[in-house]
């Protein structure tokens, strides 16, 4: 871990060459001033499957069976996440309600304005009847109708947790005599357990994200400052052709602070750089932290902690098996921590959060890696290992690679790095 404790920006961007595709030394131009790396940029998206109207149906389908077992009626959802996820629709959310419903039998049924009708069409790949409302009128008393029409007239009514309290509000007035329950045992069960197809999007954004951080570490300079990163991360996403999500950057002392800080930053060699980068493709998720020393060689103290981090990551991963519960990942990683004098527990310095969070169509969803959780891992869940270590007033350290469990155990999305001095595997 140890044979190598010089580090600098060539360093970095050399060790990335071989999955970047293009040699650091060159040219002074960046890369993206340099035009025969167009094919490198291009080819990124090749052999991208979107996710297909037969995948959803079977969402549907299942969907539907666990109503029947929960004996739940209709699930409405709101513009987001999920009804894109169940039916393929991205519908931006504003005061004018848009709402699906998926009956526990039969087809699904939609509420949008009526000025949105023939846009909405557009979009509409499952089911067909959509019921409108003017400005004048209630979309409430429409939902409730279409609810009717799917031949449900009381029982069980599952709201999708993101959906807005004024929207289920309005319905509830709109009719008092149903039952309004949780959406979880129908969205959850569903969401948490990706497929191929989502996974291998999920992989793609990945890939993305590793060659973006790359970039945005070649951008790096004296005098930097975080948004000078954050700004080529965002440029090489979209170049790589992912839909950017975030790239947030601290140095030495803000470092310590696991969202950041609001002080000015300015970098100078020797700072600690910690990065947290995510970007979609097809509406799945990446998230990958990386942590560097810049320009110069890491102090012991540097050294020590990054180490620690990463054998808490390995134990994390190392704790991730089927069949046990996801509380064992955080409790594997924190005692490492803990066993080194950290914490306990969320104390600082040491590890303030959970060691992972689930991932997918959301950056985070169900399936966290945090203390009492016993949801026993199965195949299909994606996860973070990021046991990140925050020691306010001196720097902080993480490394973040997701998970996915296959019917082996877990694997990694990204590689974890193997050194201070070597961000990518």
């Amino acid at each position: 871990m140890n044979r190598r404790s010089f580090i600098n920006i060539s360093t970095i961007v050399a060790s990335s060459a071989m999955f970047m595709g293009f040699s650091p030394y060159a040219s002074k131009k960046t890369i993206f001033e340099n035009q025969n790396h167009d094919d490198e940029f291009s080819s990124t998206m090749d052999n991208i499957i979107p996710i297909t109207l037969e995948e959803r149906k079977k969402r549907i389908q299942k969907a539907q069976q666990l109503m029947q077992q929960e004996s739940i009626d209709c699930l409405l959802l709101d513009s987001g996440t999920s009804m894109r996820y169940f039916t393929g629709i991205s519908w931006g959310s504003s005061e004018r309600p848009m709402i699906a419903i998926i009956p526990s039998k039969g087809d699904v049924r939609y509420i949008c304005p009526n000025f949105e009708e023939n846009r909405l069409k557009q979009q509409i790949t499952i089911g067909h009847q959509i019921f409108t409302w003017e400005e004048d009128e209630s979309p409430y008393k429409q939902a409730v109708l279409a609810i009717n029409d799917a031949g449900v007239s009381s029982g069980n009514i599952a709201i999708e947790e993101r959906m807005r309290f004024f929207i289920f509000n309005g319905i509830k007035k709109e009719a008092p005599e149903l039952n309004f329950v949780s959406g979880d045992p129908i969205t959850i069960p569903c969401r948490l357990i990706k497929s191929e197809a989502e996974i291998a999007l999920m992989q793609k954004a990945t890939d993305i994200t590793l060659k973006a951080i790359a970039i945005g570490f070649e951008n790096l300079k004296e005098g930097s400052s975080p948004s000078d990163f954050s700004k080529a991360v965002a440029a090489a996403h979209q170049k790589l052709g992912g839909r950017h999500q975030f790239a947030l950057c601290n140095f030495a002392e803000a470092s310590a602070f696991p969202h950041g800080s609001s002080q000015p930053q300015i970098l100078k060699k020797g700072d600690i750089v910690l990065v947290d980068c995510g970007c979609t493709v097809e509406g799945y998720q990446s998230d990958i932290s990386r942590t560097i020393v810049f320009g110069t060689k890491p102090t012991p103290r540097q050294i020590e902690i990054w180490n620690l981090e990463k054998r808490a990551q390995a134990a994390g991963f190392k704790a991730a098996q089927l069949g046990a519960p996801l509380k064992n990942v955080d409790a594997a990683a924190r005692k490492i921590l803990t066993d080194a004098g950290f914490g306990p527990d969320y104390k600082l310095p040491g590890l303030p959060h959970r060691t992972g969070h689930g991932i997918g169509m959301d950056g985070h969803e169900w399936g966290n890696a945090v203390k009492g959780n016993d949801l026993i891992l199965a195949p299909g869940m994606c996860f973070s290992i990021e046991p990140n270590i925050s020691i306010v007033g001196e720097f902080g350290v993480r490394l973040e690679d997701c998970v996915y469990m296959t019917t082996n155990g877990p694997k990694w999305f990204s590689q974890p790095s193997p050194s201070i001095d070597r961000p990518f595997a």
